[in-house]
């Protein structure tokens, strides 16, 4: 892996799972010695993030984790409510036999991962939840909305869900993963597109809660 990478993948997992919270400071120092690179990698790191909305640069403070206010919040959720739906309703009428087994076996995973809660479960939950969207909008066959969730589903925001979830969340997230899969294997747009803008407004009603 690059040193560019390699910093970028180490700082961005720091602020999706808190180590890094919003607000915080994080120098070139930080950066480098968390991932092992030198102080280059992780200036171009850093810029990345900054340009991906994960950190922004003030005078004086350098970069900083960007601070969700309500406004953000609210405006990143509609935005997914409305791309996201039309993404499954889209995925239920092309998906491939192959995608939906993909579709199937990742929404078992996560189940399976919500109902026994090992050590590191949220973790594997996070990931979990980024293959199973990734799967179901690359079944949607529209790279233009790829483009515009990419940034949606990769902001710290999104990850950071997870460690607000109580026990009856996790097990609602599973069950609309798994019906979304169901909904695709029976050709059913609506119903899939329904069931996308029931998750992500649970999703919503978790964070702001």
């Amino acid at each position: 892996m690059r040193a560019v990478e390699k910093a970028y993948e180490a700082i961005r997992a720091g602020i999706a799972d808190g180590r890094f919270a919003p607000n915080t400071r994080i120098t070139e120092q930080e950066v480098a010695a968390a991932a092992g690179v030198s102080r280059t990698p992780a200036r171009e790191a850093l810029r990345r993030l900054q340009a991906e909305g994960l950190v922004t640069f003030t005078p004086n403070q350098g970069a900083v984790v960007t601070s969700w206010s309500a406004d953000d919040i609210d405006e990143i959720f509609e935005l997914r409510v409305v791309l996201e739906s039309q993404g499954a309703y889209r995925a239920a009428s092309r998906a491939t036999s192959k995608q939906m087994s993909r579709l199937k076996e990742l929404a078992l995973a996560y189940e399976i991962e919500v109902h026994t809660a090992a050590p590191g479960y949220l973790e594997r939950i996070a990931t979990l939840n980024s293959d199973f969207h990734r799967e179901l909008y690359n079944a949607a066959g529209s790279p233009r909305l790829n483009r515009a969730l990419a940034a949606l589903l990769e902001t710290a925001l999104v990850h950071r869900t997870f460690w607000s979830y109580s026990p009856e969340d996790l097990r609602r997230s599973a069950a609309h993963h798994t019906e979304l899969a169901q909904a695709v294997e029976a050709h059913d747009p609506e119903w899939a597109g329904s069931v996308m803008r029931a998750h992500i407004l649970a999703a919503k009603r978790t964070l702001t809660r």
